[in-house]
C-alpha cells in the first residue's frame, strides 16, 4: 500500500460535493485523513463563489496513473464536473492526486509531487496538517518550510464541515 494525498476543492455546491467525493474515494481506496475544510476565494477570479479546499490522505495499491485516471476522474465526473478551455471555472468538484508516496515523476499529465504544493496554501497547510514531518520528493524541501512562508490569510476554516466529514469516514 502507498500512502497518497488529494486535493479536493469545489465552488459548485462545496458542501454536497466535497463530502460526496471523500465518500466515492473512500468506497475505492482507504482515507486515512482529512485536513481542515478551507474556504477560500477563486483564485483570480474574486467574482466567482468561494472553495472549499482540503487534503484527504489515502493508502491505495494502484499506481499513480490508475488513481488519477481510474479513481479520481470517474468521481469528478460522476459529480457533474464539466471540462473547459478555461481552467479557472467554476467546478462541482476538483480532485488532484498531489503527492504519491516518495515518488518525484514529470510524465505527460502527471506531476508529483505537484508543484502548486510549492505555492499554493491551500494545499500546503493541510498537507502540512497531515504530514508535519514530510519532505517533498524531488523537491528536497520540507513541508513545514512551505506552510509556514505561504500566506494564510483569505483561508477560514470550516471548523464544524470538517469534524462533520471525519466523523463520517471513521472506520
Amino acid at each position: 500500500m502507498t500512502c497518497a494525498f488529494v486535493g479536493i476543492g469545489s465552488n459548485i455546491e462545496p458542501e454536497k460535493n466535497v463530502r460526496a467525493a471523500i465518500r466515492n474515494l473512500a468506497q475505492q481506496t482507504r482515507v486515512t485523513g482529512i485536513s481542515t475544510v478551507y474556504c477560500t476565494g477563486a483564485l483570480d477570479r474574486p467574482e466567482q463563489p468561494h472553495y472549499f479546499n482540503c487534503v484527504v490522505e489515502i493508502e491505495t495499491e494502484a499506481p499513480p496513473a490508475e488513481v488519477k485516471h481510474g479513481i479520481l476522474r470517474p468521481i469528478e465526473n460522476s459529480l457533474g464536473r464539466k471540462r473547459s478551455e478555461d481552467k479557472y471555472a467554476p467546478r462541482t468538484i476538483d480532485l488532484d492526486l498531489i503527492l504519491y508516496g516518495d515518488l518525484a515523476m514529470d510524465a505527460e499529465d502527471i506531476r508529483l509531487p505537484d508543484p502548486e504544493i510549492l505555492e499554493r496554501p491551500f494545499l500546503a497547510i493541510p498537507l502540512f496538517e497531515l504530514a508535519p514531518d514530510l519532505v517533498l520528493a524531488g523537491y528536497n524541501l520540507r513541508i513545514s518550510e512551505i506552510a509556514a512562508r505561504l500566506p494564510q490569510d483569505g483561508m477560514r476554516p470550516l471548523e464544524d464541515y470538517t469534524r462533520l466529514l471525519r466523523k463520517e469516514n471513521e472506520p
